[in-house]
């Protein structure tokens, strides 16, 4: 019975502290867009970020290594 007294208000505060976290999360967005991140992974990519510019060349020696640029 007095483990009750500690119960019911360190449940209460828990109540509390969760649905604060809960109006947070909706206020900073977290729930806006639930499904875009699933079709994102499947969207290709418009842009050629390996093509070197002009007059240069990248020479790589494989993964984890550094890339040299002449």
């Amino acid at each position: 019975m007095e483990s009750l007294y500690l119960l019911i208000p360190l449940s209460v505060v828990l109540v509390f502290l969760i649905a604060w976290l809960f109006w947070w999360s909706v206020k900073s967005g977290q729930f806006d867009d639930l499904e875009g991140p699933g079709f994102r992974v499947l969207m290709d990519d418009d842009r050629e970020e390996n093509v070197p510019e002009s007059g240069e060349r990248k020479i790589s020696r494989g993964k984890g290594a550094k890339t040299e640029t002449r």
